[in-house]
């Protein structure tokens, strides 16, 4: 999607779009907004109660169509004692290859969810996290930001 984007159309800018040629620099922060939007919009519209991938499928295609790179469950290695070991664990969404999103659909988040992410973000070398519950009544209450290494 990025090479097709002519500045000529006159199309809406996303954060992640050139504008006059030039490929904008999206910081973790303006990411992490667009993430928020998102789960806000999926929340509104599906509400809670959905198991967890399927918030995952939708929010990935929400972000997608704002023109943010998304992955899916990717894979992140290990590195223990030295060896890569590939099969370490999977990341729900990677945005923008910059912000890690876990997306849990339980009944309260727990201490113990916040300090899996921050593992998470340290082994995958990502300095911004967020954990999304969407079984919650309002998604403000189910969305904490987790750093690693930056500002609060």
């Amino acid at each position: 999607m990025r090479g097709e984007w002519v500045a000529s159309q006159g199309v809406a800018l996303s954060p992640t779009l050139p504008r006059d040629g030039f490929w904008l620099d999206v910081t973790e922060n303006e990411v992490a907004k667009q993430i928020v939007d998102a789960a806000y919009r999926v929340h509104t519209s599906l509400g809670p109660g959905l198991q967890e991938s399927a918030y995952e499928a939708v929010l990935a295609y929400e972000l997608e169509k704002r023109g943010l790179r998304t992955v899916r469950q990717q894979t992140v290695p290990i590195v223990y004692q030295g060896t890569r070991i590939e099969v370490g664990y999977r990341a729900d969404l990677i945005v923008e290859d910059s912000v890690m999103v876990e997306i849990k659909s339980v009944e309260a988040i727990a201490p113990l969810h916040k300090k899996q992410l921050l593992t998470h973000l340290r082994l995958a070398d990502k300095r911004l996290g967020l954990l999304i519950n969407f079984n919650v009544a309002l998604i403000k209450d189910g969305i904490a930001r987790i750093a690693n290494g930056m500002p609060d």
